[in-house]
C-alpha cells in the first residue's frame, strides 16, 4: 500500500477516521495497524474502502510495487 495516497484519499474524501473506521466496521487500532503497514487490509476491505473513499484508480493505492 502506498500510504501518502491512501492518505491524499481519505483527505479528499471528507471523511473523519472515525467514520471511515465505523463504515468498514473496524477499531481504529486495527485501522491504524493496517495503514501503517503492521497487517494488510482484506480484500473485502480494500472493496469497501474503494467505495467510502469513492477511489476511481484503487491500483496506485493498495497496490504499491515492490522493487528488490
Amino acid at each position: 500500500m502506498d500510504r501518502e495516497l491512501f492518505d491524499e484519499a481519505i483527505d479528499r474524501s471528507g471523511l473523519s477516521i472515525n467514520e471511515i473506521c465505523e463504515k468498514l466496521g473496524m477499531s481504529r487500532s486495527a485501522f491504524f495497524r493496517k495503514r501503517k503497514g503492521e497487517s494488510e487490509f482484506t480484500w473485502s476491505e480494500i472493496e469497501k474502502l474503494i467505495n467510502i473513499l469513492e477511489l476511481k484508480s484503487p491500483v496506485p493505492v493498495f497496490f504499491k510495487e515492490k522493487v528488490s
